[in-house]
């Protein structure tokens, strides 16, 4: 669909319309919650997570890959989280360059995201353990019923030891979501 008629029916519908010149490609079903523009680019939030621009386009990161989301003086600075391997049911994470983004008329768009990536946030807890120390998080995945187990260790822990783990804390997990003894 045109990017103004777009507009137009985002505004009678009661959503939030996309700004000017956003060419991403939202999924039929996705919601536009609010948007703010930057030098690089538009930065819009969905119910499925944010949209920033890159050199090849806009693309958008879950909520749950969002680590961490910093408003201030004009800049909202986030952290992404890689998945670099999957043991059982659990993901491990690793923390990806913060990138800053000095927001024109930034609207909602900070509070939108600071609610929408501490909402994706069902518990957190820092362990350390005989192989290092990790965070392991249970997050819900927009568009996904349950939660993903995702772990983040510490630069320093041993990895194969800490992914065994990690697998096992799932594998836990998922039997008390299931109610399996």
């Amino acid at each position: 669909m045109i990017s103004w008629l777009k507009r137009v029916l985002a505004r009678f519908g009661g959503g939030v319309a996309l700004p000017e010149g956003f060419d991403g490609a939202l999924e039929s079903e996705e919601r536009v919650l609010a948007s703010a523009v930057s030098a690089e680019g538009a930065l819009v939030a969905t119910d499925r997570g944010l949209w920033v621009p890159e050199s090849s386009g806009p693309r958008r990161i879950g909520w749950h890959l969002l680590n961490r989301a910093v408003w201030r003086d004009g800049v909202l600075a986030l952290t992404e989280a890689g998945e670099y391997r999957r043991v059982g049911g659990a993901v491990l994470l690793r923390d990806l360059p913060r990138r800053r983004f000095r927001l024109h008329e930034s609207g909602r768009l900070p509070d939108v995201v600071h609610a929408r990536v501490t909402g994706s946030i069902k518990s957190t807890q820092y362990r350390e353990l005989s192989v290092g120390g990790a965070r392991f998080v249970r997050r819900k995945v927009p568009g996904l019923d349950g939660t993903v187990l995702q772990v983040r260790p510490d630069r320093d822990a041993e990895e194969e030891a800490l992914a065994e783990y990690a697998r096992e804390v799932a594998r836990r997990l998922e039997q008390d979501e299931h109610g399996a003894g």
